[in-house]
């Protein structure tokens, strides 16, 4: 029998209507969405489904949005699926998503854990302070060695080694342009800005930590019941002890994506099945690992074609 991991979406894979025929096909994806609705005492689910777009791109509605329709998907294919991942992981947000998953964080707590860091990331940096964008077709190496140059006592570095063509960098927004001009001389192929409201997993988010902190300290952590491969140090993580720690360092540490993968197939992984809305990660595991498959639940076709693809294994 092959190895399966299960991987989970962050924030930028959101969009209006994800998750709806989950909820109306399967009770188990219906829970999920009622237990989240519950958890904020607010209709997060009618969001999900009918937008408006703007409202479910603010930060702290997407995180916990993204969060539950990952945890509705993994609640169908669970019901479903007689294997058991190996291991589990998520980038950036979908860290907690995996949490929930692997039976470390309940749904509610993580819900709620979200929106406050969502909320906190937001309030960290005003509004056109910091920046983001994506690096396409140049070595991580490089484009870490470029930010350091033209950093000039202002913060800008890696913040997702996403794979080893795209690094998306974060920081003042004054930093981040002086490096996307410095990118291109450096033989970037494309300097992508990123349309998003804070600049984040850099240490412009350093203020964020003390307050996710005082959040998550207060909720109850279990022994994961399948190991995390967290995105600050790609390592396997298993201890309860060591869940919140990582979740508070991840804050401003860049997202180590591209190991994480790594690690997965390390371990013997050979099937990775994403789950939550969109194929992001699906695409950058082909990047970093071609031999490994990918498949993904995000509705019920999605759901049909890849439970064919497991049972075949």
């Amino acid at each position: 029998m092959s190895k399966v991991a299960f991987i989970f979406p962050g924030q930028g894979s959101q969009s209006v209507g994800m998750g709806r025929e989950l909820y109306e096909k399967f009770p188990e994806a219906k829970a999920v969405f009622d237990a989240a609705d519950d958890a904020l005492g607010e209709k997060l689910s009618a969001l999900c489904f009918d937008g408006p777009e703007d409202a479910l791109k603010l930060t702290a509605n997407t995180q916990p949005a993204i969060l539950t329709v990952s945890v509705a998907a993994h609640a169908v294919i669970a019901k479903r699926l007689n294997v058991r991942p190996a291991l589990v992981s998520g980038h950036s947000l979908g860290e907690y998503s995996a949490l929930v998953a692997a039976g470390a964080l309940s749904l509610a707590d993580a819900v709620r854990a979200v929106r406050a860091r969502g909320t906190f990331m937001q309030e960290a940096v005003p509004a056109g302070v910091g920046a983001m964008a994506a690096v396409l077709g140049l070595d991580p190496v490089k484009v870490k060695a470029v930010c350091d140059e033209v950093a000039q006592n202002e913060v800008v570095a890696p913040a997702n080694y996403n794979s080893p063509e795209q690094t998306v960098i974060a920081g003042h927004a004054s930093a981040v342009e002086r490096a996307q001009a410095k990118l291109k001389e450096a033989g970037a192929k494309r300097v992508v800005p990123l349309p998003v409201s804070a600049p984040f997993h850099c240490a412009l988010m350093v203020p964020v930590k003390p307050r996710l902190q005082a959040v998550l300290e207060g909720i109850e952590v279990r022994a994961p019941e399948v190991p995390v491969v967290a995105n600050v140090d790609a390592k396997a993580n298993a201890d309860p002890h060591r869940v919140v720690p990582l979740l508070i360092e991840q804050v401003s540490a860049p997202v180590r994506w591209i190991e994480c993968v790594e690690t997965l197939k390390m371990a013997g992984v050979t099937r990775v099945v994403e789950l939550g809305p969109g194929k992001v990660l699906c695409g950058l595991v082909k990047r970093i690992a071609r031999d490994l498959e990918c498949f993904n639940v995000e509705d019920a076709g999605s759901l049909e074609k890849t439970l064919a693809a497991l049972r075949g294994a």
